[in-house]
């Protein structure tokens, strides 16, 4: 057996049978596992628990820090660097070689990694999905995740998902992909990014009124990947008919038509999803920058 790597993996969980067995599978090079899970009501926990994994509780406030600022903060690492692996992500032997060596390297305190995103059982190749560069290996004391002021907003989840990390030093880049797969249906999918959509339409709210980020990444054209990302949101927020541009955009420009059938029902789920957005944006402009929290609670 292939000896251990002296890291400590973050996995944040709730209510992942489906997909937990096969993701610390996958981190069984590293020395230490955390799961930080949010009172699974599934097998998640013993899962967890049958791998040998250290299994911690985490209680939301509703607010601020949400899951992963919390683990960074709080939890008893054992080692400088830290691999962050969401339930539906693998890292593959070739990646874990690479990640053996990088953090030999005096000069780094971080590295983003690439994720290869399956959908519907195929690699979603193009339609902007690849690369997709993550920063998720870091010395644990030199990161956090970043604050774009979404507190407000109801029924996100617990969990960064879109945010960056804000890191202090030098930053690289491992040739090795992870995967992103997850083993549960559509459904699943669908009730995700309904919660994604919530956090969106705040973020585009933060833009349109301005409002200051106390916390987060800048937005610059000449800037790294994520920078970029973050200029051309500023302007994508004020154009019309989004919709219909993300799917152009998905499908035609950004080749998603390579990706088959699965890339056709991606990009048609992605401007379904922009239509989400532009939604919930209108019903939080409606309600004075809230969502409408009475109703939400009833659904």
């Amino acid at each position: 057996m292939s000896s251990k790597i002296p890291i400590s993996v973050l996995i944040p969980a709730k209510n992942e049978e489906d997909n937990l067995s096969t993701c610390l599978e996958s981190v069984n090079r590293a020395d230490e596992v955390f799961v930080v899970d949010s009172q699974s009501s599934d097998r998640s926990i013993a899962i967890a628990e049958s791998y040998g994994a250290n299994v911690v509780q985490f209680h939301f406030n509703g607010r601020w820090p949400k899951k992963k600022n919390w683990a960074l903060e709080n939890l008893p690492f054992r080692h400088e660097w830290v691999l962050i692996v969401d339930c539906d992500e693998r890292i593959p032997p070739e990646l874990w070689a690479e990640i053996a060596i990088a953090i030999q390297d005096p000069n780094y305190n971080g590295y983003y990694l690439n994720r290869r995103v399956f959908f519907l059982n195929r690699w979603i190749q193009h339609g902007g999905r690849y690369p997709d560069w993550n920063l998720r290996l870091f010395k644990h004391q030199q990161g956090r995740y970043e604050n774009l002021s979404t507190e407000e907003v109801p029924n996100t989840g617990d969990n960064e998902v879109h945010e960056h990390v804000i890191l202090e030093g030098q930053v690289g880049y491992l040739k090795n992909d992870m995967l992103h797969e997850d083993f549960r249906d559509i459904y699943h999918w669908l009730e995700r990014h309904n919660r994604y959509s919530n956090w969106e339409a705040r973020v585009y709210l933060n833009l349109l009124t301005g409002k200051e980020q106390s916390h987060s990444i800048g937005a610059k054209l000449f800037g790294d990947a994520v920078q970029r990302k973050r200029f051309l949101k500023r302007v994508w927020v004020y154009l019309p008919f989004k919709p219909t541009l993300r799917f152009l955009l998905v499908y035609i420009f950004q080749l998603g038509f390579l990706d088959g059938r699965a890339g056709y029902i991606y990009a048609r789920l992605m401007s379904q999803y922009e239509y989400q957005i532009g939604i919930k944006l209108y019903e939080l402009r409606q309600f004075g920058g809230h969502l409408n929290i009475a109703h939400s609670k009833t659904k």
